[in-house]
């Protein structure tokens, strides 16, 4: 089965996700080109999308949940929405590449080219079959306006919301979302510890803001150096991700506190979470299920507004962590809410509740059906 996955550089979790199926795909013998439909037009506007939503994040995360809120609004509208149109202009050149590269199924992890698919079908082209995997816990606007033949959702607690936003149900699949094998695959924490470096006698925590390195970062440093102290022997990694304006901050403004590890972009995260005793991340949707998937005791900084605080909800109704909603007041009650190891196995095992577990292999499983190579999904 030749397999085609697009996603789009707005965020790591995407990007992820699509490598996380990518990898199951090519594990069970398919061919698998993983791309940014952007790409294909040239001229760098993949790296102009991407880095456009990263900076607005980054900067100015209030108006990215503005944005989200007016997508949310408009969804009401008996309209198609500025995102269906916009993308629409990448029909021909999508068109092209798909008849110079004949592919039996494509996978979305990213709704633009969703959008880009769904007007070629409304406008009388030839697509593959089409599978749309949603990567945050939330029918996220304009989901309702793709024309796939089938819709990956998080869990099934999210079916009731797809079905009601117009997503049809006989073409829902609660498989999960998809991360690396990695993740799922048991580890001995010491022997991750080792190879990272980290003591084995000692707590470690591991704080990140996803690939991004979005969110209350560094007043959440602030609060954990205030409530540790210098000499503490907690030894806290920070995830800094593509922020070196992060990076540098931390580094400028804890580099004498032995306590803490600042790294940048990294391809270990599940190193990291095998390795660590607790989580804190912002609510992004591939981290979360990361850390799910892996069993970490996880708690919630707070979310970007949008996705990430549906993200939050779900997680922390089902029991699957703890959501800090001021950094000062409740971080230092979170961790020592965590630091009980009976608290911490709760949550753990709420985790293996609330997220499906191979949720890559199962979303291969479905590809293959949908183009006849297989019976059924398990």
């Amino acid at each position: 089965m030749d397999a085609l996955i697009f996603t789009c550089g707005t965020g790591g979790g995407h990007n992820a996700a699509a490598y996380a199926a990518a990898e199951a795909l090519e594990c069970r013998g398919h061919h698998v080109t993983v791309l940014d439909p952007y790409a294909i037009r040239g001229e760098g506007l993949d790296h102009r999308v991407g880095n456009f939503y990263i900076r607005l994040v980054q900067r100015c995360p209030g108006a990215f949940g503005i944005v989200y809120g007016l997508g949310s609004a408009y969804r009401r509208l008996p309209f198609r929405s500025p995102v269906y149109w916009i993308n629409g202009r990448m029909a021909k050149e999508m068109d092209q590449y798909l008849k110079a590269h004949p592919v039996d199924v494509i996978l979305m992890s990213h709704l633009f080219p969703g959008e880009i698919l769904t007007y070629m079908k409304d406008h009388g082209m030839q697509v593959p079959k089409m599978i749309f995997l949603a990567t945050d816990y939330t029918c996220i606007p304009f989901t309702e306006e793709l024309d796939c033949d089938a819709y990956v959702l998080p869990s099934a607690a999210q079916a009731a919301e797809f079905r009601k936003r117009g997503v049809p149900a006989a073409r829902s699949h609660p498989l999960g979302i998809p991360v690396r094998r990695a993740f799922g695959q048991p580890e001995d924490k010491a022997a991750a510890r080792e190879k990272l470096g980290l003591p084995l006698d000692k707590p470690c925590w591991l704080l990140a803001g996803g690939s991004m390195g979005a969110g209350q970062v560094k007043r959440a440093v602030e609060v954990l150096f205030q409530q540790l102290g210098r000499d503490t022997d907690v030894v806290l990694t920070v995830v800094c991700g593509s922020n070196e304006k992060l990076r540098r901050a931390l580094t400028k403004r804890f580099g004498q506190w032995p306590a803490l590890r600042c790294i940048g972009v990294t391809d270990r995260m599940a190193d990291y979470l095998h390795a660590c005793d607790v989580y804190m991340s912002k609510p992004g949707g591939l981290s979360s299920t990361e850390a799910a998937v892996t069993g970490i005791p996880l708690i919630h900084l707070p979310p970007i507004p949008g996705c990430e605080t549906r993200n939050a909800t779900y997680f922390s109704s089902t029991g699957m962590s703890l959501v800090v909603k001021n950094l000062k007041r409740d971080l230092p009650k979170a961790l020592e809410t965590l630091s009980n190891p009976k608290n911490a196995k709760k949550k753990q095992a709420c985790q293996q509740k609330g997220v499906p577990q191979h949720a890559a292999e199962k979303i291969c499983q479905l590809a293959e059906q949908l183009v006849g190579e297989n019976a059924e999904v398990s």
